[in-house]
């Protein structure tokens, strides 16, 4: 999700790597469950968030739409799932009535990063800290260690790869037809979403999705 704002209004002016020290650990949240709620649309789902949802629920994706705990938008030209907030209690409907996290770990990566953020520059990205939205004290830690994620290095390169897909596939999708527009969409869904991804674990996810996603840049238009 774009965002048309000044980095130094809500940063701290970095720019952070993996192996950087930052300044977001909030010892687990104890107490304190704010970025949790009122988050409207904002926690988008990738496929491996998806992919990690469908495991530690025993859930599809449809499935997991119906339940009401999540929902599809428009994100910059492309329809996109996003976790949704709660009407009655304006919260993540995976919050549990103490304030914690019902799926901890498959949480989205999103939450995973929390308070950081993606800084999108040149095919690549990195990372900055979002200083006006955790109100919690926070200590150092290592960015790689923050981000609680097996397989890093293959994570990093699935985030980018999905993201500049994604950028591409909008650009193009400008320059079609309304019917045109409506098909990709579709496909987009069925293919990283609808369909399956029966592997084993992580290893074998990314594996499919780079077979998936090369075939998809075969078939969807591409920007000029």
């Amino acid at each position: 999700m774009k965002r048309n704002v000044d980095l130094n209004e809500i940063t701290d002016g970095r720019f952070y790597t993996l192996n950087d020290m930052v300044r977001a650990n909030c010892q687990d949240c104890v107490g304190c469950s704010q970025c949790c709620h009122q988050m409207v649309d904002t926690i988008l789902l990738d496929p491996l968030d998806v992919f990690r949802l469908a495991k530690s629920q025993n859930i599809s994706f449809d499935a997991l739409l119906a339940s009401g705990k999540a929902e599809l938008n428009m994100v910059d030209g492309i329809v996109l799932p996003n976790l949704k907030t709660q009407k009655d209690t304006g919260c993540c409907a995976f919050l549990n009535g103490a304030g914690r996290c019902t799926i901890h770990s498959a949480r989205p990566g999103f939450c995973r990063m929390f308070p950081l953020g993606r800084y999108y520059k040149e095919r690549s990205f990195c990372y900055i800290l979002q200083t006006k939205e955790c109100p919690k004290a926070r200590t150092k830690i290592k960015v790689s260690r923050w981000l609680d994620t097996a397989l890093l290095p293959q994570n990093q390169i699935f985030i980018g790869e999905w993201h500049y897909f994604l950028e591409d596939l909008a650009k193009a999708l400008k320059d079609t037809g309304e019917e045109t527009a409506r098909q990709v969409q579709l496909y987009l869904l069925h293919t990283f979403y609808r369909t399956e991804y029966s592997v084993a674990d992580e290893a074998e996810f990314y594996t499919e999705f780079h077979k998936r996603l090369e075939k998809a840049k075969t078939l969807l238009p591409s920007s000029p």
